[in-house]
């Protein structure tokens, strides 16, 4: 059940609405965007206030968030072209953080310019929706929000300056966000600021050279005093910046935010092979550079069908005449590479058989010619009849459509209608069971004209293209991951409200076994990364009718937090038994006990609760000790136990306080030689 948010952060007052009017007129009057924005804000306030996802009306100040945190997407992997996608880890999501771990938290959020600084903000849409959604819910939670993004002019004027866009997302909002200089100033941000505002904005990231080069010193000082990353800006999620890759290893969690998730989303389902006839209407240029992500489609679509300039490379292939003008260099071996392996997948292609064309000469005279017949002097700018025809008998009988790219050639303008019209095929179709995805910007203007619902869409057409490419997504894979699924806990165990034990990296099981045998009033969990010791381990729960041990095959290191914080009962005890050293690596690192372990282990643990550690090489229990002391964030404290063993000067638990032994504990023991152990306590007085 969804908990209610902290009622200081309630509705706000009209004084506080004033405060984002009365900065108008002297800041940003030249402004369109943020004179459309005041003019619209008192008509869009109800669309903005029901969240998309949600039945029930949002207040302001009083968030109801539950069925938009229901809605949890299934990440899955997927093979294109015979290549295993590894694009979609199941990431940690805003939606699924612990609500109680962002209350007077530092949250950064970098948010998408291109959704909430767009040419209109459009209030109404589902992405300015979930962008906005975002930042509200972190400041109705009670987290201290810090906003940061690039953006460029739009058609030719002025850079909107940061106290112009700090106006512009004050009126969306409904909160006081304030511009800070901080990150020219190289100093981190002020917390008092927080005192004069709700929310603040740092300055124009596209004026540091740092944020491309992924500057590690810049994104230390990006991230300084901040807690927890919230991504939110999926357009730039293919590129490796600072705000987005380089300050994620400075803050203790990097998150998904509610934009960013659902954007990721739609990009899965471009993937999904659920639905057949599946075809792709390609738009736009530059054959060359997208062959690969061409032949991606190819694999996986039963037809592709062109209609922007990239049609006339593949006519050009075909052998078909083409004025030099419209052939793009260095794509006629491309394009004839995916004409051939279109051909042996049994995939059709389709061009457009006509064209609208005009003529320099006679500006206000529009012509139709067939494609390979086009007179000298003039230039396609639309889709012709026979051609749109064509391409409705044949997508009219699809069940699921992607359209990437625009219907647009060298001289389109104001006399084109050919996208506004498949836009009208396809809302037709999305009537009948049809799964449509739209991606890329001037792609979906014309359908979201004729509909709004009814399609996925995707905004950002180049990050769609570097995914179809195989290309790593930076963005994605620099947050931290969550466990795929919901545990069943009640299947889990007889009683899911007993206190829990976790031992992470349980190998065979043998310790968690044998603690299950010995303590009945306690409930044990195994997390193992080798699947097949798990799936031993469980055979050995079944056969031994256990009802309090289970075990799950899975990364602790990334998917702990998502897993144990779900547990309905207490977390008492975790325990880390000699996890295998890696010396090939500075400062002898490991793969298993890094960072955001420790400080998840911090936060779930019960107060009082405990962390047992050892290891047969003195170097890993001292630098495991290092660890939680380290970023345990003073919650965790050693444990003064006078019955200790010293070793190199170093005191070390002299027995296992559990008078249980793991396989290779007792294989140590066998052979004569030390055991490194220590417990840890968790302690609301320990700073």
């Amino acid at each position: 059940m969804a908990q209610p948010l902290n009622p200081h952060n309630g509705v706000h007052s009209l004084n506080k609405l004033s405060f984002c009017y009365n900065s108008f007129s002297s800041t940003t009057a030249k402004s369109k965007l943020l004179q459309k924005a005041k003019s619209c804000f008192h008509r869009r306030y109800d669309t903005l206030s029901r969240c998309q996802h949600c039945a029930q009306s949002i207040s302001p100040g009083v968030l109801n968030v539950e069925d938009h945190v229901k809605r949890t997407p299934e990440f899955e992997e997927y093979v294109l072209d015979g290549v295993k996608s590894n694009t979609f880890p199941h990431v940690q999501t805003l939606r699924r953080f612990p609500r109680e771990e962002l209350v007077s938290k530092v949250v950064l959020v970098r948010f998408d310019s291109s959704v909430l600084l767009g040419e209109e903000l459009d209030l109404s849409s589902q992405s300015v929706s979930s962008a906005l959604f975002t930042i509200r819910y972190l400041h109705e939670v009670g987290a201290r929000v810090i906003l940061l993004s690039n953006w460029n002019r739009k058609n030719n004027s002025e850079i909107l300056s940061v106290e112009s866009v700090a106006d512009i997302l004050s009126v969306a909002l409904q909160y006081k966000v304030l511009s800070v200089q901080s990150i020219s100033c190289k100093k981190p941000v002020d917390m008092d600021i927080f005192k004069k505002a709700d929310i603040i904005i740092l300055e124009n990231l596209m004026n540091f050279k740092e944020e491309v080069a992924n500057c590690p010193k810049f994104s230390k000082l990006l991230s300084s005093g901040v807690d927890i990353l919230v991504n939110d800006s999926f357009s730039q999620s293919h590129k490796i910046l600072a705000s987005t890759v380089g300050v994620a290893q400075f803050c203790y969690a990097s998150l998904a935010g509610f934009h960013f998730e659902e954007s990721l989303c739609q990009l899965k389902k471009v993937a999904k092979l659920d639905k057949k006839p599946y075809y792709a209407i390609i738009g736009g240029g530059n054959l060359h550079n997208k062959a690969t992500a061409l032949r991606c489609l190819a694999s996986c679509c039963d037809g592709l069908v062109f209609v922007g300039m990239m049609a006339f490379q593949i006519m050009h292939a075909l052998g078909l005449p083409v004025t030099s003008d419209l052939v793009e260099k260095e794509a006629y071996k491309a394009a004839l590479d995916l004409i051939q392996f279109a051909h042996e997948k049994n995939i059709s292609i389709l061009y457009p058989k006509d064209f609208w064309c005009m003529n320099d000469h006679l500006p206000k005279q529009l012509e139709i010619f067939p494609a390979q017949s086009i007179v000298d002097g003039w230039v396609p700018v639309d889709l012709g009849p026979q051609a749109v025809e064509e391409m409705k008998s044949l997508i009219m009988k699809c069940k699921k459509i992607l359209w990437i790219g625009p219907v647009k050639y060298k001289f389109s303008g104001q006399h084109t209608s050919g996208a506004s019209k498949l836009a009208t095929m396809l809302s037709k179709l999305g009537q009948n069971d049809c799964d449509i995805t739209i991606v890329g910007n001037i792609a979906c203007n014309p359908i979201t004209k004729e509909s709004s619902s009814g399609f996925n869409v995707v905004e950002s057409a180049s990050v769609v293209w570097e995914f179809l490419k195989g290309r790593k997504l930076h963005g994605v894979l620099t947050l931290d991951r969550g466990y795929p699924f919901e545990v069943d806990w009640n299947a889990a165990y007889c009683d899911p409200t007993q206190p829990l034990v976790v031992d992470i990296g349980s190998g065979n099981g043998l310790f968690l076994l044998g603690m299950a045998r010995k303590r009945k009033d306690l409930n044990f969990l195994g997390l193992e990364i080798n699947a097949k010791l798990v799936r031993r381990c469980l055979d050995s729960v079944h056969l031994s009718g256990k009802n309090n041990g289970y075990f799950i095959a899975t990364n602790a290191t990334s998917t702990f937090r998502s897993i144990v914080s779900s547990y309905p009962g207490k977390l008492i005890l975790v325990s880390i038994q000699c996890p295998n050293p890696d010396f090939n690596r500075p400062e002898h690192r490991w793969r298993m006990l890094q960072r955001s372990l420790v400080e998840a282990v911090a936060d779930v643990l019960e107060y009082e609760g405990k962390v047992f550690l050892q290891s047969d090489i003195e170097e890993v229990a001292i630098r495991m000790k290092e660890q939680f002391l380290k970023y345990g964030k003073g919650k965790l404290a050693l444990v003064q136990d006078h019955s200790k063993t010293k070793y190199n000067q170093v005191a070390w638990l002299e027995e296992n306080p559990f008078g249980v032994l793991s396989d290779w504990e007792q294989h140590v023991i066998d052979r004569g030689a030390p055991m490194y152990r220590l417990m840890l306590s968790k302690s609301s007085s320990v700073q």
